[in-house]
């Protein structure tokens, strides 16, 4: 039975025996007065019950006498607070690192809550969330269907209420002002239903509205969008507005809690599916093998999640066996909505957990710093500990005592600690990571936040104000006050020395994470991604947008060109469909073989590589070294014959090596015959952690697009040259929506994952150096507090200063460097995982563990500082006094 255990057992019995001393009193005074009634001639019954009559309301005395105690014990324990008060005012650079400490451990936990809390527990803010499951594809679990198999899943399947199809695009709105570019749901008519949303204003569109392709040209307002954009007008329902210059009508205005069926996305309208091709470009509603909706469907009351699967299976068959060349072996899997399923679901997941994991070390580590705190701090009082039992007082009394000097610092230091992770939060709720996409993390703190935040603030008092427990009943008065302090041995590796050893262990893997971190960030921003972007703007828009197709889009294009190319300080222009390293829309894989292969299948692929489609200076303006051959001319248009440009990978994988490549062919996966003119330096095309891998450009002219992005390389500054550029962009259109950045800023979206990783391993290796410091600083005023007065004495015989640092804070030391032993050798056995979760990571660079060193010596020696001072200035004179 533990300590705890026998303490509750204790208070329990005597609960009970007061109780019991209550009741015999009582009744003592109704037995008395019987007695008299029945000497008078009464029986003994009409006796009892006269004198209970007499004796009047039992229950009020007893009530009464309840009360009584409970006054008395809230009495006890407000003076124990105001004692506690007053003792830790008395000490306030003990109070200060306590509650610093608490504070680090539960701000950190209360920020990482608060993400799981928004990304894995709180479930979509839709009325009965807990029905809704989100419908994958295949063994690798893919969110994306097509239209024509979410129709058939939607009728053929008899467990859910209903199923919801939906996709996330951009287009180009315009209302009472210039064109500007908005995000938005396009939606199945029943999705408002399905999810049981009622609007904030207006209405919502409906299945009943959609009569084929092109037929519901509605419009639902987010409410954010609405205030922001309309000013929160309400006569904006019934008005018509201009989505890719297409006519729609605003019906509604959806409530403001409602943000869509993904939590990290917030769009700023909703528009039928069936009008895809209007609000957000191609689309073709009858094509089965185009897969770029996301269900979510409602669960029949009663229906398992199993049931609903087999439902699902049923229909796969079905599709499988009507549908062969599309749907081959199809099955069905549910998962969870909001983090598009298992596609962002498991590695955010896995994230969370890892960092929620983390920081309940940091709080188990905070709680051994505290343990060490309080026993040295109860060493230190041993002598008012001593007389106070000396002068009659239980040790029930003085363990209460000092567990209330626990909670108090407890809940002190976790006020502080969610306030710090409350103003954390606020900057990661209004934090856009992604320049290009309304990235919004929910992460605002509910009533669960609150609650953890005190059940920890609780349970570490409970934790480490128990820690002393043992040394106050094992406590000899007569021994104390004889000898001045407490007794203890340093034989051995006591309980407190393995906390410390776990503990600085953990902050050593801490701190070696962040130095992972930190390097491989800054690895990330020096490496090498084929392109400069430095000195450079990006315009981006897409011209369907405004109405351009086939040749308009193209001559637009080259107006844009043009009159960017005129503007003064300009270098170079150059064009392209789609980015590098852009998150939103990433650069599409080929397959590609070699020029005599006859059977074009993906078993003789000779590579699969990332292709893009560029204008005749878009090497000299994206800073893309040529390294042989010419780069694309106006003549390489639709009429000439097919030619590419190939990276060093590329061509050294089907050409031997960079020299043989120009002038090669190769083959595209229609039969095409493609000649290499020219190859260029290797880059980043997909993520900045991929390995080099094979690239093509294709000439803009030979395959034309509306897709647009406009790579303007200036010697300006580039927010001098933005005004400049804008405002020559609006010259050319005013309906045209555009976006202005700079490609530092747009590589925000590709560097978003490492950062994220790279600031949260930082900010935890900060708490566990801070940490570590306030731990090593616990264990070295507690072993130098024990032997106060043997390093007197020591000093009275003449030992030098040197011997007494040896013998005060030796075993600190041998603790730090064993603890931080062990997290250097797990660190460097973690290193796999570091570099998984940090680009370019490991615990194995020499600069990392020499850094991780240097900053556990250097903790080392600034916690001991102090305990170190009072060691060698220890009088002898003073203690004898004190004898």
């Amino acid at each position: 039975m533990t300590l705890l255990s026998s303490l509750r057992l204790a208070a329990l019995f005597r609960r009970l025996d007061r109780n019991a001393e209550l009741e015999e009193e009582l009744g003592s005074h109704i037995q008395h007065r019987a007695d008299d009634l029945e000497r008078s001639g009464l029986g003994r019954a009409e006796a009892e019950r006269r004198a209970r009559i007499e004796f009047g309301g039992y229950e009020h005395y007893r009530q009464e006498a309840h009360e009584a105690a409970f006054g008395r014990i809230t009495e006890s324990l407000a003076q124990d607070l105001r004692f506690a008060v007053r003792v830790l005012r008395k000490s306030p650079g003990f109070t200060s690192v306590a509650v610093l400490t608490l504070a680090l451990g539960i701000g950190a936990n209360s920020v990482a809550f608060s993400l799981m809390n928004a990304l894995v527990l709180r479930p979509l803010d839709v009325p009965h969330a807990q029905a809704l499951y989100s419908i994958e594809r295949g063994k690798q679990n893919e969110p994306a269907q097509s239209y024509p198999d979410y129709r058939d899943l939607r009728d053929r399947t008899r467990s859910f209420e209903g199923i919801v199809a939906y996709s996330i695009t951009r287009a180009g709105l315009s209302s009472n002002r210039d064109a500007t570019t908005a995000w938005l749901y396009q939606v199945s008519g029943n999705y408002f239903d399905v999810l049981d949303i009622r609007p904030y204003l207006g209405r919502f569109f409906h299945a009943s509205d959609e009569h084929g392709e092109n037929s519901a040209n509605y419009l639902v307002l987010s409410y954010p969008y609405w205030q922001s954009h309309f000013q929160g007008d309400r006569s904006v329902v019934g008005r018509i507005v201009l989505l890719n210059k297409h006519p729609f009508t605003i019906l509604g205005v959806a409530p403001p809690t409602f943000h869509g069926t993904e939590m990290y996305f917030t769009p700023n309208f909703w528009v039928p599916l069936v009008s895809g091709g209007q609000a957000g470009g191609w689309r073709d509603l009858n094509l089965r093998a185009s897969r770029d909706v996301w269900l979510v469907g409602r669960l029949k009351p009663g229906v398992t999640a199993a049931q609903a699967t087999t439902d699902l299976n049923a229909v796969g068959e079905y599709l499988a066996a009507t549908y062969p060349a599309q749907d081959q072996h199809i099955s069905f899997s549910l998962t969870r909505p909001g983090l598009m399923g298992d596609t962002l679901g498991r590695p955010v997941h896995a994230f969370v957990g890892g960092i929620m994991s983390l920081a309940l070390l940091i709080l188990l580590a905070a709680c051994a710093n505290l343990g060490s705190l309080f026993a040295a701090r109860a060493a230190d009082r041993s002598r008012e500990v001593a007389l106070r039992l000396s002068l009659g007082s239980s040790r029930r009394r003085i363990l209460r005592q000092l567990m209330t000097e626990a909670m108090l610092i407890s809940l002190t230091g976790g006020s502080l600690g969610l306030l710090g992770g409350l103003l954390a939060l606020r900057s990661l709720d209004t934090w856009q990571p992604v320049p290009s996409f309304p990235v919004h993390l929910p992460v605002s703190p509910d009533a669960r936040t609150y609650a953890a935040a005190l059940v920890l603030a609780l349970a570490s008092g409970l934790l480490f104000g128990l820690v002393p427990v043992r040394q106050v009943l094992r406590t000899n008065p007569w021994q104390v006050v004889k000898s001045g302090s407490l007794t203890a041995r340093d034989h051995g590796l006591g309980f407190r020395d393995v906390l410390l050893v776990i503990q600085v262990a953990v902050c050593a893997v801490l701190i070696t994470t962040c130095l992972v971190a930190v390097r491989g960030l800054q690895q990330s921003l020096r490496c090498n991604y084929g392109f400069s972007p430095d000195h450079t703007l990006l315009v981006q828009t897409d011209l369907s947008m405004a109405g351009y197709d086939g040749g308009r889009a193209t001559a637009m294009q080259r107006r844009i060109l043009d009159t960017l190319e005129s503007l003064s300080g300009i270098s170079a222009v150059g064009l392209t469909d789609r980015m590098p390293l852009d998150g939103e829309n990433m650069v599409n894989n080929h397959l590609i073989f070699r020029e005599t292969t006859a059977e074009l299948t993906a078993a003789n692929a000779a590579a699969n590589a990332a292709v893009q489609n560029v204008s005749t200076n878009y090497f000299q303006a994206a800073g893309t070294a040529l390294l042989t051959g010419r780069v694309f001319s106006r003549q390489d248009d639709t009429s000439a014959p097919r030619v590419a440009i190939v990276n060093r990978t590329f061509a050294i994988k089907l050409f031997g090596s960079v020299e043989n490549a120009t002038g090669g062919y190769f083959k595209t996966a229609d039969g095409s015959r493609v000649l290499v003119v020219g190859v260029v330096e290797d880059g980043k095309y997909r993520t900045i952690s991929e390995q080099a891998q094979s690239a093509i450009f294709e000439p803009l002219l030979q395959n034309p697009t509306n897709a647009t992005w406009v790579i303007v390389r200036s010697i300006r500054e580039p927010q001098e040259l933005a005004a400049a550029v804008d405002q020559q962009m609006r010259r050319l259109d005013t309906a045209l929506p555009f976006t202005v950045r700079t490609w530092q800023k747009e590589l925000d979206g590709a560097l978003f994952a490492s950062r994220v990783v790279s600031v949260s391993l930082a900010m935890l290796g900060t708490f566990g150096a801070m940490l570590a410091f306030t731990g090593i600083f616990g264990m070295a005023s507690y072993a130098v507090s024990r032997r106060l007065k043997e390093l007197g004495i020591r000093i009275a015989l003449g030992a030098q200063r040197r011997n007494v640092l040896q013998a005060a804070l030796g075993r600190a030391f041998r603790l730090l460097a064993l603890g931080s032993v062990v997290g250097l050798v797990l660190g460097a056995v973690g290193s796999n995982l570091l570099a998984f979760i940090a680009y370019q990571g490991t615990a194995r660079d020499p600069l990392v563990l020499c850094g991780a060193v240097a900053a556990m010596m250097f903790l080392g020696l600034l916690a001991t500082w102090i305990p170190a001072l009072r060691a060698v200035s220890v009088h002898p004179v003073t203690l004898l006094r004190e004898e």
